[in-house]
């Protein structure tokens, strides 16, 4: 019964038009946001924030920005971690050499200048699609990490190729702290996920949408099909940029270039095949899955019998795990798990008048 809409009733176009259309919604996620911004520095330690809660939040920033491109435009892409190698070592080299600058800024121009080099691996979208348009975007993941490794120039010069993060300060105020990292990391997400949910509902993510379905049909009816898919490589390429910044800055410290290899690009890739391709909630769904669980395989391991499971094997059975579960949202969930939690609301509003 507390889950039901009887009479909320929209009188205006903007009130049928909002994220959360129902109260319930709106005080549920008022609530989680305070609990996220006030309750969690109190309660958690900085396991949590280092380990779990920064991470968790960047990959769902991450996982939306190729969600805009995939899931929304309908253009593959295996360039993600290359565009967040480009995010994070243009903010480092923007901090470095641009003195003046607040760090929020670096990290904002950052993500620019990889949605520039988006822009420019997104120029194969043009003439080919699916599978071919796949490959192409595989040649930025080796094309990046090749010019950041061969050109010292990126890391100032540093034989190893490692950067380290900028003093973290915004507004006189030092968030170097696990807490006040976790603080600013959840400040930036919150920001792009806010800035996302209004773009997919926009003219932009309408054609987006219509690409996404049938690009000839949308070329038909009007929609410029060159700006439309240049524009979605460009907008998550700035999206992953700033992940990049906030991956290397605010979580790991510090990273070098095969830090954002291929792996990372088919943890993003699995991230929005688990939580659901074309959906918000479904970035998040699949980047806490994926943080959460090796943490909870490796709890399970710890309690079975010693020797029954080898320690160095663990990481294997997580990879076998990690692609029987993709396989099966493939299969019986294409949309993941978005919209399981979808149904689970069908059936609470209708609750108990129907099971």
């Amino acid at each position: 019964m507390f889950y039901q809409e009887g009479g909320q009733f929209s009188t205006r176009y903007a009130q049928a038009r909002r994220v959360f259309r129902l109260r319930q919604d709106r005080i549920g996620v008022l609530l989680l946001l305070v609990f996220s911004a006030i309750g969690v520095p109190f309660l958690g330690n900085d396991y949590w924030f280092s380990a779990i809660l920064i991470p968790f939040l960047v990959l769902s920033l991450a996982g939306l920005g190729l969600n805009l491109l995939t899931g929304y435009a309908g253009q593959l892409s295996l360039g993600s971690a290359a565009f967040m190698a480009v995010g994070a070592f243009a903010t480092y080299n923007i901090d470095l050499r641009v003195t003046g600058l607040p760090l929020l800024l670096d990290i904002a121009l950052g993500g620019v200048c990889a949605a520039l080099v988006a822009l420019l691996f997104g120029l194969p979208s043009l003439r080919i699609k699916g599978f071919y348009l796949l490959v192409s975007t595989l040649a930025a993941q080796f094309f990046v990490q090749w010019a950041l490794t061969r050109f010292s120039w990126f890391s100032n010069n540093d034989a190893s190729g490692v950067i380290s993060a900028p003093p973290l300060l915004i507004f006189a105020t030092d968030f170097g702290s696990p807490v006040g990292r976790y603080l600013l990391t959840l400040g930036v997400v919150l920001a792009m996920f806010w800035l996302a949910s209004n773009l997919v509902r926009s003219e932009l993510g309408r054609n987006w949408m219509a690409v996404r379905d049938m690009d000839t049909a949308a070329a038909v009816i009007g929609i410029p099909l060159l700006k439309t898919k240049l524009l979605a490589f460009a907008i998550s390429g700035f999206f992953l940029g700033i992940a990049g910044a906030l991956w290397a800055f605010m979580y790991l410290g510090t990273v070098e270039p095969h830090g954002f290899d291929l792996n990372r690009s088919f943890q993003i890739l699995f991230i929005i095949i688990i939580g659901g391709l074309g959906s918000l909630l479904g970035n998040v769904l699949g980047a806490a899955f994926i943080v959460l669980f090796p943490i909870l395989l490796s709890n399970v391991a710890a309690l079975l019998p010693p020797g029954l499971i080898e320690a160095g094997q663990i990481e294997n059975l997580q990879k076998m795990v990690f692609g029987a579960l993709i396989i099966f949202f493939l299969i019986k969930e294409p949309e993941g798990l978005a919209r399981l939690w979808q149904k689970f609301r069908e059936r609470a509003r209708l609750w108990p008048l129907r099971y």
